[in-house]
């Protein structure tokens, strides 16, 4: 019984005794009969399965609430390619069709249907359309079909590009009966009929869970993992960035690298993109370089990483998590991650929810959510149909200038409930958008010759529930400047809280979806305190992200996503110490405090050199690919013992745009090495960076070269950095820098020690 209430418990479907879980399942059993849970006469098709999904893309953020991930035909008004699969029966005959969808307009009684879609069977069209009925997820009815053959193609035909949605197909020969709409019997229902296993696939055991994937779980995920803890990293999408992907294209705002401890945010600039743009059309996917974040994390062998899996279970051991069980978004599949340690990164609070941390949530008056949009000119007339369903804007004022469409105060959701309404919120959305473009061309006559270019289907979140620490860290203690002694997060946004803009609201309220800033300021940077990156009562569990342990007003300060990646940084190494003595994050502060606060200075390093023995590359002799300026930095500069990283003459520079660039060390005899220590960069009078980004070493191997196993950096910022690898001896050994700022690689000292 502890998979039927565990998952009756993960969709909030309220507090119903086991037994009364029982009756329910059982009542299914004998309405339905056998047939239906996976005889020859039953078939169900999962949307989020199909072979090829075409145009169509798949959605899973709302399927703790309505059961599913679904494909959503996201095509902003243009009919997207058909999804297709494969459909084998194991019996011809006639059957009944339903299609899990629904009419997403319809709870506001707008007229016109506008996700309509057809399914063809075989290639034959259906009679019915779909997505025109009902204001929530049901099973329409899609009349009969004679099945001659018994494999064929299901095809989804989008009709409109308006935002169609399907979840499941359902085949029957039992016409009498209805598929089930409610959890948990519909999820028990649809896992037996797929022929998914009751028990999930074991997923592993490691020292820390990280649970999202966006800056903050991917930053906790790398700072962890680099000091050695074996690291599962969990994402229910298929990249990593979260808000700040390709998917939501949100830029990162607040500062990183402040004294007393510069080095946090490193790991921060290193996701950084090179490249950026705020909004409008220039504001395109490959700026945020989702593969490039996804091989540094993979570069890690520490890291295991999980794309597109939700966790939606966990499982206690009185007052410690013990696992947590994600399902995977497209397959159905359930995967058991277990852990010593936890760290919830969803932003939503997800995984302390499940575990019954103590959290509070603003329901009334909380910043809400957007769905960035953009316009383009495509240099000739484009019509755009007429959508009596959207928001009717012909006669309202809102934001009109092209650099304003779109921008981050298209926000709605203030007064709902961030997770029972939250596919209302995110199509309030899209309505307004849909709604303000089609008073703009149709009743307006702007923009004849721009078209909605882009709009994201991931909703951009900004609050929800708020887990709570040892401390909740308040809003007049950032403005009263209270110093915390484990204060180890630099905020350095403006105290920044959205409501409702009073010039849009009228005749909008309580679906208003534009948005004003309201700003407290205060003395910068101000330090969070650690006490707020762990669970007060769930022993395991750590925070990063916007879901820490702060007030709705203080969110308005922490939640920007260079801050909440800093905050991840933190947690990996207070996680490396908790397993290094075996204690609990509240474990950390009452005793090891000092040892995390010399991680954050960067002390790691210098304590490492003190034990590190002969730097080995002092006595190596030089040669470099090129050279920029060999009498102002010659490549004797490499290892000449000097790094003054505020004296950029004691570099070495090679010419420019030549990458690759190869720098060898070789020896008379053979050295053993297992370590090395690079400092890159420039000092632009004020702080250093810019240093050497993708690089790798490699050995002399006869008379060429091979790859040293285990140091290939894909991504580094860090102007001192120390990599350690699995000991060789060789008496030749080359630096290549494949990747660095300009083209040109500037290297103050390479260091090698065993």
């Amino acid at each position: 019984m502890q998979d039927f209430t565990g998952r009756f418990r993960c969709f909030k479907l309220g507090l119903v005794c086991k037994w009364r879980v029982v009756v329910l399942c059982v009542s299914v059993l004998f309405s339905c009969g056998v047939n239906c849970y996976g005889s020859p006469v039953s078939v169900l098709v999962e949307a989020e399965s199909f072979d090829n999904p075409g145009g169509w893309v798949v959605d899973q953020q709302f399927m703790d609430e309505m059961g599913s991930p679904f494909l959503l035909a996201h095509g902003l008004g243009v009919p997207v390619a058909d999804a297709t699969k494969k459909v084998t029966f194991e019996e011809k005959g006639t059957y009944k069709v339903w299609v899990r969808t629904r009419d997403w307009v319809g709870p506001w009684g707008a007229k016109g249907s506008p996700g309509r879609f057809e399914l063809y069977v075989g290639g034959r069209k259906l009679e019915t359309t779909f997505g025109t009925e009902g204001s929530e997820w049901h099973w329409q009815d899609g009349g009969k079909v004679d099945i001659k053959e018994l494999s064929f193609s299901v095809t989804l035909h989008d009709l409109t590009g308006f935002e169609g949605r399907c979840d499941a197909i359902f085949f029957t020969k039992d016409f009498a009966f209805r598929p089930p709409n409610d959890d948990p019997v519909m999820n028990n229902w649809r896992r037996l009929l797929t022929g998914l296993p009751r028990e999930p696939k074991d997923g592993g055991q490691y020292d820390l869970v990280v649970v999202g994937g966006g800056i903050a779980g991917t930053c906790a995920s790398l700072s962890a993992g680099r000091r050695g803890v074996k690291v599962a990293l969990i994402q229910d999408r298929p990249v990593l960035g979260g808000n700040n992907s390709s998917e939501v294209r949100v830029w990162l705002g607040g500062e990183t690298s402040f004294e007393p401890y510069p080095r946090v945010g490193d790991i921060v600039r290193e996701l950084e993109p090179e490249r950026r743009a705020h909004y409008g059309a220039e504001n395109t996917p490959e700026l945020y370089e989702d593969e490039r974040r996804i091989e540094i994390v993979r570069a890690e062998k520490n890291i295991s990483l999980f794309l597109q899996y939700r966790v939606n279970e966990v499982k206690m051991r009185g007052d410690t998590i013990r696992e947590v069980i994600a399902q995977q978004t497209v397959s159905g599949e359930r995967v058991r991650f277990r852990g010593k340690f936890f760290a919830d990164c969803t932003g939503d609070g997800c995984v302390g929810y499940l575990a019954d941390a103590d959290y509070e949530m603003t329901l009334k008056g909380h910043m809400g959510r957007c769905n960035l949009w953009n316009i383009a000119d495509t240099g000739k007339p484009v019509v755009f149909e007429r959508c009596p369903w959207a928001l009717d804007l012909s006669d309202k004022p809102f934001p009109t200038k092209e650099r304003d469409l779109g921008c981050w105060f298209w926000e709605s959701g203030f007064y709902y409930d961030p997770f029972e309404k939250g596919e209302y919120i995110r199509d309030l959305n899209f309505r307004a958008m849909y709604g303000a473009w089609d008073a703009l061309k149709n009743v307006r006559k702007m923009y004849p010759n721009h078209k909605l270019n882009w709009a994201a289907y991931v909703s951009g979140k900004r609050e929800s529930r708020l887990l709570l620490g040892d401390i909740i860290l308040k809003k007049e203690d950032i403005v009263g400047g209270v110093a915390y002694p484990d204060g180890c997060v630099p905020a350095t946004w403006s105290i920044d809280l959205h409501l409702p803009h009073p010039s849009y609201d009228k005749g909008f309220e309580g679906d208003e979806f534009i948005s004003k800033a309201y700003y407290t300021h205060y003395t910068k940077p101000y330090w969070i305190p650690y006490r707020c990156l762990y669970s007060r009562n769930i022993r395991n569990l750590f925070m990063a992200g916007r879901d820490i342990s702060v007030t709705h007003e203080a969110l308005g300060a922490v939640r920007v996503m260079r801050t909440c990646g800093m905050m991840g940084e933190v947690v990996g190494m207070a996680v490396s110490l908790c397993k290094k003595y075996n204690t609990a994050g509240r474990g950390v502060y009452e005793k090891y405090l000092e040892q995390l606060k010399a991680m954050m200075k960067g002390e790691e390093i210098a304590k490492w050199l003190k034990k590190a023995g002969r730097n080995l590359a002092r006595d190596a002799k030089i040669e470099v690919s090129s050279n920029y300026d060999a009498i102002r930095y010659p490549k004797e500069n490499i290892n000449d013992g000097r790094y003054d990283i505020k004296d950029n003459g004691q570099r070495w520079l090679s010419s420019a745009n030549e990458i690759p660039d190869y720098i060898t060390f070789s020896w008379d005899e053979p050295r053993t090495v297992s370590a090395v220590r690079i400092i890159s960069g420039w000092f632009d009078g004020k702080q250093s960076g810019d240093s050497i980004s993708r690089f790798k070493l490699q050995r002399g191997k006869g008379s060429g070269w091979e790859d040293v196993e285990g140091l290939r950096i894909v991504s580094n910022s860090r102007v001192e950095s120390v990599w350690r690898f699995s000991e060789f001896r060789s008496e030749r050994i080359r630096l290549v820098v494949t990747g660095t700022p300009g083209n040109i690689s500037r290297i103050w000292e390479v260091e090698f020690y065993h």
